[in-house]
């Protein structure tokens, strides 16, 4: 029977060759699309859980709100991991990371190399995360100072091999240390929250201990078996009562906790699971870029939609050219072939055909997927989609498929009365066509959605280049790494203004842009601080040049100036700040902040900067001040774009003669804030893309639709030439009943794809508006694409000579 029914389909496959492409193609690149979004979802949700103990690790966030400015962090204290695990038996270990200074330079061949995927860790690390060893043991590998546990790639790097066990690495970080390799471990999994080459011992860290109200680290813990998160976040509001409000308390009038909320402040801890940080975490100073859940949701549905799609295009057609198999079924019911066995038949046509198009696809996306992971920015294989996720799915995918797009023809034929088709009664086709127009509406309504969320991205993405940021990004060159030239810093700095095409210089790594230096600090109105007139804002140290050079405007008084000692103990604030004061003119006030030894130092306002965007879009613009200081790491350059290209080379000259072997580093200031947004351009790619093809699979249905339709009335048109019909009438009466359904699709599609990117624009403090004319683009081109496709097949009809086809009547 197998073999019988194996015959049939194959002879019709090769009897209908048209509609057999059209069908195969559609389903192929429908089911390409679907297993490229497969591979992309299952990697996103399968961040961190590698780590054997994925499932108990939960990593502590902080949220503090203290007189109007808001900080969502993911690191506490340094003190906190250790006071949970000694007051609370549900904790089984803890460890921390800490990445101050974001980087390291690491001696190579008597040359130092920049190291941004640097870290220090505690010695519980590995109790806690799962790294596997290829040599040591990383159990005690960071019980002692001066040790560090490498990857395998970076003792490749450095050593050409593996086998690096007590070798030495020199650093730049504290009078060069030299480190001792304890371990080698393998490659942290590119599906990891974090990513580090070089994991040395906490006991390293120059770090002023046991402050429980300063938060720079990274700490997770594993809790023990059975243990209830939850629950146990509850002994977080115990912990801050026993331990940060004694040590607050010495710096400020506060007599309770809950005194402190009833002012509108807030301090509370959290606990995430590690599992979610990737996709749910989105604080200050993640360790690495996050993805988002709302995309997963977006592009699984995306997929979805687009299998439905090609799916549609099979049942459309398959019903479409029922007549010409109805004379089939009609035999074979007089023959005593049961409705079932025909049922099981066209249903096992429909799975070869899905099977037919999988094999197409796999072999799609072998060609397509390192383009895929250009645009998506992973590194994925083919041989992912044979992984314990995917292969069950790629397994069930033909006969899922199978039956969702055969089960509608191989019922809709098989009720056929045999009577009234060996009659020729039966008038099937393009009269039956009711189903087929609510799925034909279905299809473009999905691509116009697709349509107007693409424009909807694109045009916010270019909203964030172009919007005014209060803040000139452009020509801005920042050379890092340059603490390295220590005291002759400034000497450089001066050395490269002289150079032409170079207009101004500052030396800071505070920058407006992700991953540079932050610092929260606590300031009050008054001299004497209460949880009512303190304020949490960033403090920022810039020298004199900083706000000429990043183009920053004043909104009142005076910029930093050399001919004024006592700026010194001067400071600048923003707008944001000006307001939470609410001083009139905040110019000749003061305001107070914590000094050595928890003293109260004043700090006189001089001027007022104008209110720039020193986050993501995503974020309102919070309370900033600047303060003359030291901060080395970067020094930034204003330089004229026309002689960028031979100005690089000066300036890395001069580097190797002031810093020699030292490495010379640099970028562009609007590189580095374009790279903030990597995650949206990302998504913007493949919403485009997906758009493309999910309108090329609903044009190949439409196509073979339109192609029947003019076949079903050869003659008809025929008769209409004859009598005196136009081209141009011919292509309207086969082409309206389309255009109607894509105008139809668009009217329903309209008010979702609005609701939808609303919802996602309100992620951004600052957004465009969905203006009317996005909609009447994508309306145009949905209906412009339909056109042409649908009057491809209308005007091969109508040009075709009458004659041909009433010469057999």
């Amino acid at each position: 029977m197998l073999k019988n029914y194996l015959k049939i389909a194959w002879r019709n496959l090769s009897k209908n060759k048209t509609y057999s492409i059209i069908n195969i193609t559609g389903l192929a690149i429908g089911l390409s699309c679907f297993l490229l979004i497969a591979l992309y979802v299952t990697d996103e949700l399968n961040f961190d859980r590698y780590n054997d103990k994925a499932a108990r690790i939960y990593r502590i966030n902080s949220d503090i709100r203290f007189g109007g400015g808001d900080l969502h962090l993911g690191v506490t204290s340094d003190m906190m991991g250790q006071l949970l695990k000694k007051d609370y038996p549900e904790v089984e270990e803890y460890t921390r990371i800490y990445t101050s200074g974001g980087s390291k330079m690491i001696k190579k061949d008597n040359e130092f190399i920049h190291e941004p995927a640097v870290a220090h860790v505690d010695s519980t690390f590995f109790n806690v995360f799962t790294l596997p060893s290829i040599k040591g043991d990383t159990k005690t590998a960071l019980n002692e100072p001066n040790t560090v546990v490498i990857t395998r790639s970076a003792a490749i790097k450095y050593f050409g091999s593996t086998d690096v066990l007590n070798k030495t690495i020199e650093t730049d970080d504290n009078n060069k240390t030299v480190y001792k390799i304890t371990a080698v471990i393998k490659d942290i999994p590119e599906n990891s929250h974090f990513h580090f080459d070089f994991l040395f011992s906490m006991k390293n860290v120059n770090y002023q201990w046991g402050q429980l109200t300063s938060h720079n680290f990274y700490t997770y813990l594993l809790l023990k078996k059975g243990t209830d998160y939850k629950a146990f976040e509850k002994h977080f509001s115990k912990y801050t009562t026993d331990y940060v409000l004694p040590e607050a308390k010495q710096f400020m009038h506060i007599n309770s906790m809950e005194e402190f909320s009833k002012a509108g402040n807030k301090l509370e801890y959290t606990m995430m699971p590690l599992t979610k940080i990737h996709l749910y975490s989105d604080r200050s100073f993640e360790l690495s870029p996050g993805g988002n859940i709302q995309y997963i949701y977006i592009f699984s549905a995306v997929a979805l939609f687009i299998l439905i799609i090609a799916c549609i295009n099979f049942m459309n057609l398959t019903t479409a050219r029922s007549a010409n198999r109805a004379r089939e079924v009609g035999i074979r019911k007089v023959l005593g072939t049961e409705r079932k066995e025909l049922i099981t038949q066209f249903l096992f046509e429909s799975v070869v055909m899905v099977i037919i198009s999988l094999v197409i696809a796999i072999v799609i996306n072998y060609f397509v997927l390192p383009a895929f992971n250009e645009v998506s920015g992973k590194k994925m294989s083919l041989g992912s989609l044979f992984s314990p996720y995917i292969l069950p799915l790629l397994i069930a995918l033909p006969f899922l498929v199978g039956l969702m797009a055969g089960s509608y023809p191989a019922f809709y034929l098989s009720a056929f009365r045999p009577i009234e088709v060996l009659k020729g009664k039966l008038r099937l086709g393009s009269k039956s066509g009711g189903l087929r127009s609510v799925l034909v509406v279905f299809q473009f309504a999905t691509s116009v959605i697709l349509i107007i969320s693409t424009i909807v991205v694109y045009r916010q993405l270019n909203y964030i280049q172009n919007k005014k940021l209060g803040f000139n990004k452009d020509q801005v060159l920042v050379l890092d790494g340059t603490y390295a030239l220590g005291d002759n810093i400034n000497a450089f700095k001066n050395e490269v203004l002289q150079m032409p095409g170079v207009l101004d210089g500052t030396v800071s790594a505070y920058l407006p842009v992700a991953n540079s230096s932050r610092n929260d600090n606590t300031y009050s109105k008054e001299a004497v601080m209460d949880s009512k007139s303190g304020i949490d804002m960033q403090t920022w140290r810039v020298d004199y040049d900083y706000i000429k050079t990043m183009g920053m405007e004043m909104a009142a008084g005076r910029n930093f100036s050399k001919e004024f000692g006592a700026d010194s103990n001067a400071v600048i604030i923003n707008e944001t700040t000006a307001g939470f004061l609410g001083y009139k003119d905040p110019v000749g006030h003061s305001i107070y902040t914590f000094g050595n030894n928890n003293k109260i130092v004043p700090f006189n306002i001089i001027g007022v900067v104008k209110n720039f965007n020193f986050e993501s879009l995503r974020k309102n613009i919070g309370p900033l001040c600047f303060r003359l200081g030291k901060s080395t790491y970067s020094i930034s350059f204003k330089v004229n774009a026309a002689g960028i290209h031979s100005l690089i080379p000066q300036i890395q000259s001069k580097w190797k003669a002031m810093a020699p072997g030292l490495p010379f580093s640099y970028r562009f200031l609007d590189d580095s804030f374009t790279e903030m947004y990597s995650n949206e351009q990302r998504i913007g790619k493949l919403a485009l893309l997906f758009s493309v093809l999910a309108i090329l699979i609903a044009c190949l249905g439409l196509f073979g639709l339109a192609t029947f339709i003019a076949e079903q009335r050869t003659k008809e048109i025929g008769i209409r030439k004859v009598l005196g019909s136009s081209v141009s009438g011919v292509v309207m009466l086969l082409s309206k009943d389309f255009l109607k359904l894509v105008l139809i699709a668009f009217v329903m599609a309209a008010p979702a794809a609005w609701w939808f990117m609303h919802k996602w624009l309100e992620d951004f403090a600052y957004r465009i508006n969905i203006g009317w004319w996005i909609f009447l683009v994508a309306g145009t081109i949905a209906l412009s694409i339909a056109v042409l496709t649908v009057c491809f097949q209308a005007i091969k009809a109508a040009v075709a000579n009458p004659v041909k086809s009433l010469r057999t009547e």
